[in-house]
Parts: C-alpha cells; sequence; structure tokens
C-alpha cells in the first residue's frame, strides 16, 4: 500500500493524518468539530494534492523547512511534520503527490 488516511477521533475532535507507506506521518490536518468535515477534509487533500500550486515551502521559527498544502480556497488543509533539509521536505511533498489521491481511510 502507497500510503493512507488515518481518521481519528481525540475527545469532541476529528483529526486526519496522512500516513506513507513506510509508516511515516507526512501531513496532518487542523482538528475537526465534526467527522463529516474531516471527511472533506481528506477529499480535498486528494484533490489538490497534484497541483504544485497547492503547496506553500516554508521555515519555522526554528528554521525547520516544512510545507502546508492549501484548498482552492487559500484554506490551509494538511501540515507536514519539520524536516531537516529543503531537500527532504522536498521529498515529503513528493511522498504526498504519490500517496493522497489513491489512499484508502481508515479509522483508528
Amino acid at each position: 500500500m502507497a500510503g493512507k488516511f488515518v481518521l481519528a477521533k481525540s475527545g469532541t475532535a476529528f483529526r486526519f493524518t496522512l500516513v506513507a507507506g513506510n509508516a511515516e506521518k507526512i501531513l496532518s490536518s487542523e482538528s475537526y468539530t465534526a467527522k463529516a468535515g474531516a471527511t472533506n477534509g481528506i477529499e480535498s487533500v486528494k484533490k489538490n494534492a497534484l497541483d504544485d500550486a497547492r503547496y506553500s515551502k516554508l521555515l519555522s521559527k526554528s528554521n525547520q523547512p516544512y510545507f502546508v498544502l492549501k484548498a482552492g480556497n487559500n484554506e490551509i488543509i494538511g501540515t507536514s511534520q519539520m524536516y531537516a533539509s529543503p531537500e527532504a521536505r522536498d521529498k515529503g511533498i513528493e511522498a504526498v503527490k504519490a500517496a493522497a489521491p489513491t489512499a484508502p481511510v481508515v479509522e483508528a
């Protein structure tokens, strides 16, 4: 399996994480108040994952590279982990592109 979306409930909030085939977390969502919102977020990631223009490459306050994936309305739909280098961040983006469009959703 190339990857999967893990949909989980924590307290009253729902979140999803895109996990690569090697079990590494490559994209995490915000918290949603309803499961339907998280499910819509997953569909938005699938829809926007292949569009380079939807990715913003950023640096944290401690100068660690990371990226965010945005929907067509410019809202952030997923945030990556922090990476050790810009090259590693770029590989993370490629991993999202490879996994997200066809990744199944599993509930934790």
